[in-house]
């Protein structure tokens, strides 16, 4: 639906907004269900109290905190407007709706009314937008963004980062993003419980001195059953999803540990890692091989890379979490990178705009290792302007190089 009238800041977060725009850059707000502006009725000249004879005359404002008001000298009373159905805790005698009490959530559209536990505006009726729909996260030097996009109706995307210590003291930084099927049932639920149950596997292995990659390993194990326990559970009302074939909840995985001059990374799936150098006269290098059906026809020589991913079957994952997957066969891989660099972690939803590692490179701000949280915003932002029709999600983890002759857990 096209915008008839032009917002300068988005009512949900109140970032300013270019002209043209569906939806909010920064919360993912529905700018065109914002209700339109009352018309701007003309002024009209209003008597003065001293008219001489034969001017009209206009009665007296009435006072609306007075149960009766009356106009002065004799002229006909002026009601009160009757009070909106739809409004909520109408005040008796203004009968104009009360703000929310403290604390109580106050709808992005009219700003008036409460919202319900259902997530719409007892005043207006309006759907406020879903708490996912825009997730930003930052935590020490690792950040993570993900965004619902411009086409998708929820974020099936999630995350988690964290960071633990070492068993020689020194830190372990972890980021993990998921990606909900879309065609299986609750794909939310089953990304969110992959990322959860992943992140505490790591935090739980690594301070007891599990080598990274086995950690890794055991993560992606658990995240699967976390979905897989998903299917036994009964199935919650799918809404507008009615209609939908309800196989089993499954998700993407792909996890980065940064960890005593390692780099550990792990997947299911064909959500990706790419490496970026400091220096961007080093080559970037994407760390993970898609379970999808183009990877396949290439490694088996049948296609071309850019035959295969051009072709409408690119995107069929060969590979997932999930109860009715064929085979889990978790990917790991471990690096010692030579020089300080950055992690890319994300979704398809952001490696659809930046395939080549050359290209998430460009588009990957230089001072990312110093900014991650920007640069996460940055890639973010280029999904949407290129179209933004899947869910996209990326955690930026910088990586540091140890100094010459500094110890390690894992030499």
């Amino acid at each position: 639906m096209s915008q008839t009238h032009q917002l300068a800041a988005c009512p949900g977060c109140e970032e300013p907004l270019e002209t043209g725009d569906l939806f909010c850059g920064a919360c993912g707000y529905d700018l065109s269900a914002v209700p339109e502006p009352p018309l701007d009725h003309p002024t009209i000249e209003m008597a003065s109290p001293l008219a001489g004879p034969g001017e009209p005359q206009l009665p007296s404002p009435v006072r609306t905190d007075e149960p009766a008001a009356a106009a002065v000298g004799g002229a006909e009373e002026y009601p009160l407007p009757a009070p909106d159905p739809r409004a909520a805790e109408l005040d008796p005698d203004t009968h104009v709706a009360r703000p929310p009490a403290p604390g109580a959530k106050v709808c992005v559209a009219c700003r008036a009314g409460r919202v319900d536990d259902d997530g719409y505006c007892e005043n207006c009726g309006h759907a406020q937008p879903r708490e996912r729909d825009h997730m930003e996260q930052e935590l020490g030097s690792v950040c993570a963004v993900s965004d619902r996009g411009l086409r998708h109706h929820r974020n099936e995307d999630s995350f988690a980062l964290s960071s633990t210590a070492l068993p020689d003291g020194s830190p372990a930084v972890v980021a993990i993003v998921c990606d909900g099927v879309s065609s299986a049932t609750r794909p939310d639920e089953a990304s969110a419980a992959a990322a959860t149950a992943a992140n505490e596997s790591l935090l739980a292995a690594l301070p007891q001195g599990t080598h990274p990659q086995q950690a890794m390993h055991d993560a992606i194990l658990a995240a699967a059953e976390a979905v897989n326990s998903l299917a036994e559970e009964p199935g919650q009302a799918l809404g507008h999803d009615a209609h939908r074939h309800q196989n089993a909840p499954a998700c993407t995985l792909v996890g980065a540990v940064s960890a005593s001059g390692l780099l550990v990374v792990g997947w299911v799936g064909d959500s990706r890692a790419y490496w970026v150098p400091d220096d961007r006269t080093a080559a970037p290098a994407r760390l993970t091989e898609d379970d999808s059906w183009a990877a396949q026809m290439v490694a088996a020589r049948l296609m071309s890379e850019a035959d295969a991913y051009a072709d409408e079957r690119a995107h069929a994952i060969t590979g997932w979490l999930g109860a009715d997957a064929y085979e889990l066969d978790p990917h790991t891989a471990s690096f010692k990178p030579d020089r300080p660099g950055v992690v890319v972690v994300c979704t398809d939803g952001l490696w659809n705009y930046a395939e080549a590692a050359e290209e998430m490179a460009r588009v990957l701000p230089p001072d990312a290792a110093g900014r991650p949280l920007h640069s996460a915003q940055v890639l973010v932002g280029h999904a949407l302007d290129g179209g933004g029709h899947d869910n996209v999600t990326v955690a930026v983890l910088p990586f540091a190089v140890e100094q010459q002759g500094a110890g390690s857990a894992y030499n």
